[in-house]
This record gives C-alpha cells, sequence and structure tokens, in this order.
C-alpha cells in the first residue's frame, strides 16, 4: 500500500478508543513529540487497560491497596517503602511536605502555613524549572545556591557540594535535586552533605526512565526521597507518579494524601506501610488530598510497572529503533532537508528522527514545519526543542505502530 491509498489515522475506528473520542466531536493525534501531559501522555498497553477497568469492579480500602503498591514498588526501587501519587508533581508536593512535619498530625494541619517549621528547601540554581512550583506548593521557600556558568557559557563551573552545604541552616528542611545526565553536584556528593547536617534529600527522576537500573539508581546513591511519573516511560495512568524512599518520609505523605474521614479508634491502619503507635493522631485532610488517586490508577500503575520491568531496556530500546528507522526512511527523498537517526544525550535509550531544514531554500523555518504538522489534518505534534537550530525532532516513545508512515505523509505534503 502506497502513501497515497492508505486510510486516513481518524478513519481508522479499530484503534483503540478512536470510537469514544469520535463520539466526542474530539480529534486524535499523532504524537511524536514525548508524553507530554498537555498531549495526553502516551499510550497505555492493553493489559495495563484491562488490570483498571478491572479495578473498577470492586471496593477495597485505599490505605490497604498502597500499601500493597508500597512493598511492591519497595521490592523494584530498593526502597524502604512507596507509594502511589497523581503523578510525579504530586510526588513532589507530598514529599515535601513529609520533609515539612515528620509525622507531627498538628504541623499536617496547617500546611501550606509553615510558620516555626523548617520551612526552606535548598536547591542548585541550574535545577531550577517549572516543576519545583509543586515544592513550593507545600509552603516553603526554595533557597538557591552556585551559578551555572556552563549554562551560561562563561565558564565550566556549576553548583558545588560545599555551596549546598552553606546553605544548610536550621530552617532548611530538605536539598531538592533534579536529577538527570547533566545534573551537577553528582548525588552522592549531595547527599553527603546534607545527612551530615541531618538534612533529607528529595530527587526528582519524574522522566529518568529507561533505563530501567535507575528505579534502584538513586535510592542506592542515598536519596531519602525519589518521584517518578507513572505515565511516561513506565506506560501507566497518565495521573500516576510514584514516591519511594524512607519509611517514614512515606509514612508522613501517605498521612497527608489519603482520606481521613474516620474515627481514631476505628482506623486500622495496614501495618506494612503505617505504624500507629507513632502517630498521635489523625489529621485531617492533608495538603495532598486534592490531588488523589483513585484504585484504578493505583492498579495500573503497578500493572504497568511490572511490564516496564519486564520488557527490559534491550528490547525497548530494539522496538523504538525499528520504528524510527522506518521513519527515517520514509522521509528519504525530502527536498531541504538531511534526516538522520540521532541519540539525544539527554535522553540516550530513545532514538530519535532529526529532520535538519535548510530554511532559506525551503521557504520556510523549522517552527513553521512543526505548526504546520501540528495545524493539518491528521495533526502530528514534533518535538519544537530544536527548532531553533533549524531541526524538527521526532520521538517514538508514544507513538502508535503504523503512525511513522502518517509523519511521513504529513511532512512530504508539506516540503514536497
Amino acid at each position: 500500500m502506497t502513501r497515497a491509498d492508505k486510510p486516513s489515522r481518524l478513519a481508522m475506528t479499530q484503534r483503540p478508543n478512536a470510537s469514544v473520542y469520535e463520539r466526542l466531536g474530539v480529534p486524535t493525534i499523532v504524537n511524536a513529540h514525548t508524553t507530554a501531559t498537555r498531549l495526553s501522555g502516551g499510550i497505555m498497553r492493553p493489559e495495563v487497560a484491562d488490570a483498571m477497568r478491572e479495578a473498577t469492579q470492586w471496593n477495597v480500602d485505599m490505605a490497604t491497596l498502597e500499601a500493597r503498591a508500597s512493598e511492591l514498588i519497595a521490592g523494584h526501587t530498593g526502597a524502604e517503602a512507596g507509594y502511589v501519587t497523581a503523578g510525579a508533581a504530586a510526588a513532589l508536593l507530598l514529599g515535601t511536605a513529609a520533609c515539612v512535619t515528620g509525622l507531627d498530625p498538628a504541623r499536617m494541619n496547617r500546611l501550606p502555613d509553615t510558620t516555626g517549621m523548617k520551612n526552606q528547601v535548598v536547591v542548585p540554581r541550574s535545577h531550577r524549572n517549572f516543576y519545583d512550583h509543586a515544592v513550593r506548593g507545600a509552603g516553603v521557600t526554595l533557597v538557591e545556591v552556585g551559578l551555572s556558568d556552563r549554562y551560561a557559557g562563561a565558564g565550566v563551573r556549576d553548583t558545588e557540594a560545599w555551596e549546598i552545604a552553606a546553605a544548610i541552616t536550621e530552617h532548611t528542611a530538605a536539598v531538592l535535586y533534579v536529577a538527570g545526565p547533566d545534573a551537577r553536584p553528582p548525588l552522592p556528593e549531595v547527599v553527603a552533605v546534607a545527612h551530615a547536617a541531618g538534612v533529607p534529600v528529595l530527587v526528582d527522576a519524574a522522566a529518568q526512565l529507561p533505563p530501567a537500573d535507575n528505579l534502584k539508581r538513586f535510592i542506592a546513591e542515598g536519596a531519602d526521597l525519589v518521584c517518578y511519573s507513572g505515565g511516561k516511560a513506565i506506560g501507566g495512568p497518565q495521573a500516576s507518579g510514584i514516591l519511594c524512599g524512607k519509611r517514614d518520609l512515606v509514612m508522613a505523605a501517605a498521612l497527608q494524601h489519603l482520606d481521613q474521614d474516620i474515627h481514631w479508634e476505628q482506623w486500622n491502619p495496614p501495618p506494612a506501610l503505617f505504624d500507629k503507635a507513632r502517630i498521635p493522631g489523625l489529621p485531617h485532610h492533608g495538603i495532598g488530598r486534592p490531588a488523589k488517586v483513585g484504585k484504578e490508577a493505583v492498579v495500573g500503575l503497578l500493572t504497568a510497572l511490572d511490564l516496564f520491568v519486564a520488557e527490559g531496556d534491550d528490547t525497548r530500546i530494539d522496538r523504538w529503533t525499528v520504528q524510527m528507522e522506518a521513519l527515517a526512511a520514509a522521509l528519504g527523498g525530502i527536498r531541504h532537508a538531511t534526516v538522520t537517526l540521532i541519540r539525544d544525550r539527554r535522553r540516550p535509550s530513545a532514538p530519535m528522527v532529526q529532520l535538519a531544514l535548510d530554511e532559506d531554500a525551503a521557504g520556510l523555518t523549522a517552527l513553521d514545519l512543526v505548526r504546520r504538522l501540528q495545524d493539518g489534518e491528521p495533526s502530528v505534534h514534533a518535538n519544537p526543542s530544536r527548532v531553533h537550530e533549524g531541526s524538527v525532532l521526532f520521538s517514538p516513545v508514544a507513538l502508535q505502530p503504523g503512525d511513522e508512515m502518517v509523519i511521513a505523509e504529513r511532512v512530504h505534503a508539506i516540503l514536497g
């Protein structure tokens, strides 16, 4: 079948969920960008969707379900405990709240008012990003340290561990560390200075999977709490995440998240996650209550996590590579463009196709191409992170089989 003979993507009603979106009058898209939330994330495997549907047919005690999730997540991460959250940002909020309050329910009830509490979080300046708003949402102030000369092009240095140590005071609740291949200082150095001062380290590792080894890496390097997205490479529900780490801190996070509308005498929490003897009383609904997680999301995340680990990095990379090689081949002959298969240094596990455009000869910019792909039919969303270098990127992580041909058709139609 040629590209011209291929049926419209929107007409392919046999695709998962196509019929429900057609009934709603919402067009589907080809997501060649990432598992971005604004693009509805990725595509769940049928086993995950089936497990979620099955989970809706019974009722369970949510504390008991989360306690079992804690055991399973601990097995995959090497942490003392784990917890399913409503995304990685929610994990950051809950993790920060746990570092501020500990197991004190009176403090939990006061958040986000942190007056009189440890209410500062130290963070390397180069680690600041949009998502640290979730940390600030717990009522803390971020204390930036260091200068990222290497990003500014003014030198080679970034924040160093001694600067973090110097910024820690009696008001410091935690040190925030955003993991990534370029993150400095190295996490073990940050852990060493933080722990020397009795301060926990909260790691944002939302997008650090794959490789699957990163599920255990940050805990092994001494982090007290680690946050992962459940809806990215793991393939769970888009509004799911993981918080794992020290049991006391995960317990404190859970107390500020679960529905607490129950008599103290009636509350019989599962000991796998809670130690009732160490808690003087139940807090009110906590600061994490608006970010509640349903039973189906917990079951979906646990199912996806098992499948992610079982597939293995090599199989996953091979699957993505085959699809990107097919896209690169289908884009052959594009005028005024060079098409290559690349591996981004920051995301080496996911091969991507880079289309470098000769903007003057083509008569349009890389950003123009991204916009025309996005605004056409069907809508194709490419990665625009390098448009100012004249390049458009296509990623496989949220594609379905056959989407690479749809992308190629659209690019050929635009560029000829």
